[in-house]
């Protein structure tokens, strides 16, 4: 599939930085860096060339011209991705297609509850624009600042809300993609009900730009409530959670927006390692929940103290804050999101973004645990996630003065210890990250080879020259 893929000629990246323009054209090593590495350092790729261009069409005019010389191409949007789907191989033969020039509001409209944006907005420009329209956008990630839209469509993104208003696939009515072949598919209609065939919408959303290049989306948007009441809650064991869950679901219903859990290690961590964080409850406790609730003014924080009320009656809950403020759930808030990056303090980390059937979560965390010490002993399980669509962030952080080296060098074992785990509960070994690279090998082991055969035959045929993000997703 990608075996007619090769480097690109001199000739090839004139005509590309001809249909860029000079000044959205990057060889320069030094100016290439920021988009050769992702956060944690996982993968370094090279290349000769990164291309910003301003519209589909010129984005379809370098794809067309890419899949006739057989060079491959790797969409990128903000380079937030934890799995190195956005990252060019290290042969340096790949060109890197960024889209952050790509920033137009097509349009929106408030009353028909749509708003089409461009690829290169980042999700925190998309939300402000819904708020600014008097509506809600309410797809919530802790990269938001720098994370595109295009990106959290490529990848499916999960996120904070997703309990009540599920992951990025929920949360779109169409898009425009730019084929391999440079050929432009317009599915943006703001429709709720298409009944006309396959959905090539949901072909695209969750394909890591393997399949084509997403450069619009008609998205959905919602009212804005009117009132959130966040809580932090202290919990006595982990058999707490599934039974403080439903009880919440059946007492708030609609109005439950976040449900996030952690355990106290995390939140150690967050304390020791982010400035301007603190406990928010005096004692520790084995588990955390941050809950919000979203409704009607007036009614969620009665609603909040009654159910605080009724789980610490029940033996669920022993200890909890309700934010005052905005200020304040933004302090709570801010524990929760600092939890990736608060593990760079305590050396190596090894991280899954795996999920299971909500009522299996709680096993998920006792199994993992002791699969974790199987692999190695003293390594130190910092779970987290969003329990209310059983999205678990595994990680795993170094024991104390074990070298970092040779800590990492354990990944793959403690990949397919966690992830053998994860598969016998009825998992998946991917929440809302992405396969990219770094699970290509996962995913040929867990899946099904007619499930893989079936994704082959797809990408085979939209990319048969196999130019787009070589070597993610489905292994060569």
């Amino acid at each position: 599939m990608s075996s007619s893929v090769r480097p690109a000629s001199s000739e090839f990246l004139s005509r590309l930085t001809a249909i860029v323009g000079a000044d959205n054209a990057i060889a320069d090593p030094a100016e290439q860096a920021p988009y050769l590495s992702e956060w944690r350092d996982l993968y370094m790729g090279r290349t000769p060339l990164i291309v910003k261009p301003a519209s589909t069409e010129e984005v379809s005019q370098v794809l067309a011209l890419a899949n006739a010389e057989g060079v491959g191409v790797v969409p990128q949007g903000g380079n937030t991705g934890l799995v190195g789907g956005q990252i060019p191989r290290e042969t340096g033969n790949d060109i890197v297609l960024s889209l952050k020039r790509m920033r137009r509001i097509r349009d929106i409209d408030p009353a028909g509850t749509s708003m089409t944006v461009e690829a290169g907005l980042t999700l925190g420009e998309v939300q402000e624009a819904a708020r600014k329209a008097g509506r809600l956008f309410p797809l919530g990630l802790a990269s938001e600042g720098s994370a595109t839209i295009g990106g959290n469509l490529a990848t499916n993104a999960g996120g904070h809300q997703v309990l009540a208003y599920g992951a990025t696939r929920s949360l779109v009515y169409g898009i425009e993609a730019v084929l391999a072949d440079g050929s432009v598919w317009d599915g943006l209609r703001a429709l709720k009900k298409d009944n006309t065939g396959y959905d090539l919408r949901d072909l695209f959303i969750g394909s890591e730009g393997t399949l084509g290049v997403i450069t619009a989306a008609t998205l959905k948007l919602f009212p804005e409530p009117d009132e959130r009441t966040t809580a932090f809650v202290a919990l006595p064991s982990v058999d707490a959670l599934l039974p403080f869950f439903q009880l919440a679901e059946r007492r708030a219903g609609a109005t439950l927006t976040a449900f996030e859990f952690m355990c106290d290690l995390i939140v150690s961590f967050v304390v020791r390692h982010i400035p301007g964080t603190r406990r928010p409850l005096a004692d520790d406790a084995p588990w955390f929940v941050l809950i919000e609730l979203s409704g009607a003014e007036g009614s969620t924080s009665a609603l909040m103290e009654r159910l605080l009320g009724e789980a610490s009656q029940a033996g669920l809950v022993t200890d909890a804050v309700v934010a005052q403020s905005l200020t304040q759930a933004e302090a709570l808030w801010k524990i929760r999101e600092a939890a990736s990056e608060a593990q760079k303090g305590e050396g190596g980390s090894i991280k899954h973004d795996i999920s299971v059937p909500i009522a299996r979560v709680p096993e998920l965390l006792v199994k993992g645990g002791e699969a974790v010490q199987r692999v190695c002993p003293g390594a130190r399980s910092v779970p987290f996630g969003h329990f209310g669509d059983g999205n678990v962030h595994y990680n795993i952080s170094q024991p104390p003065g074990m070298a970092r080296a040779d800590y990492l060098a354990l990944w793959d074992a403690m990949a397919h210890a966690v992830h053998d785990v994860t598969v016998s509960l009825g998992g998946s070994i991917s929440a809302e990250h992405g396969i990219g690279r770094l699970k290509v090998a996962e995913l040929a082991r867990v899946k099904s080879p007619v499930e893989i055969e079936l994704m082959r035959r797809v990408k085979t045929a939209l990319d048969p020259k196999g130019i787009l993000n070589p070597g993610k997703l489905l292994a060569p």
